[in-house]
């Protein structure tokens, strides 16, 4: 995909960030900026501090230092008020989908609109269930256990979750992994018709190259706790550094 040109300020805005787990560091100084309207996607070894990086962004973990801004807040400063807040504004899609294996597909999205009934914005509940099912393909499996779903229906549902609270930004923690390859492609178009239909920002977090290929408007590369390189997969692609040429192997 093409690169998008910055119209606007950052969504996301990160200068410096470190964290470390007692003595081991995991990012180092890292700098990223994420703009409207755009797929940025960051790939990097595994254990390299990517979901970390996620967690971070939604204060799943604390930041050791640096600048983390989301929406134009600084997020170490924000009170749980304000947090919670925000995140309603931040849909993250977990790697394991994590969804409650005791409710229904239903009552998987009624909980995020049951704790947040501002965001139904007057619509209906059963009404923005059915739409955010459809918009993945799902609305068949409306009353399925979780039991009862595939790993990329649970996937689908995972997203459907996060959609239905409308967020400006969505963040993706590795969107195909253990998937077959038929399913993963469904999931990099369904990234795309997201992107298209609700205008989201996404931050994508993968090892899956064929991923970053198709849905990549930018890409990044974290190396040794840093921002080592940014381009498009086409830029990265050519370069003659041999830690960039080591991802495309």
């Amino acid at each position: 995909m093409e690169s998008k040109s910055p119209t606007s300020p950052p969504l996301i805005h990160i200068r410096g960030l470190r964290k470390a787990f007692g003595e081991h560091e995991v990012l180092l100084g890292f700098d990223l900026d994420l703009y409207d309207g755009e797929n940025l996607v960051m790939v990097g070894k595994s254990g390299s501090g990517k979901s970390v990086l996620l967690k971070c962004i939604v204060r799943l973990e604390e930041i050791d230092s640096g600048t983390l801004e989301v929406l134009g807040k600084s997020i170490p400063d924000l009170d749980q008020v304000a947090l919670d807040r925000l995140r309603t504004d931040v849909g993250f899609l977990f790697q394991g989908s994590a969804l409650y294996d005791s409710m229904t597909v239903r009552e998987n999205l009624q909980f995020p609109l049951r704790r947040h009934p501002d965001r139904m914005r007057g619509e209906a509940e059963e009404k923005l269930i059915v739409s955010a099912l459809d918009s993945v393909g799902l609305a068949h499996a409306i009353d399925l256990m979780p039991s009862e779903l595939s790993g990329g229906m649970k996937r689908r549902v995972a997203l459907a979750r996060t959609l239905i609270l409308r967020p400006r930004i969505i963040l993706y923690d590795e969107p195909t992994s253990g998937l077959d390859p038929i399913t993963a492609k469904e999931i990099i178009e369904l990234i795309l018709q997201v992107q298209r239909e609700f205008h989201t920002s996404s931050f994508i977090i993968t090892h899956d190259m064929d991923c970053a290929r198709v849905i990549a408007n930018r890409m990044i590369m974290l190396v040794e706790g840093t921002n080592y390189a940014e381009g498009t997969y086409a830029e990265l692609a050519a370069s003659n550094d041999p830690k960039v040429r080591a991802f495309f192997k």
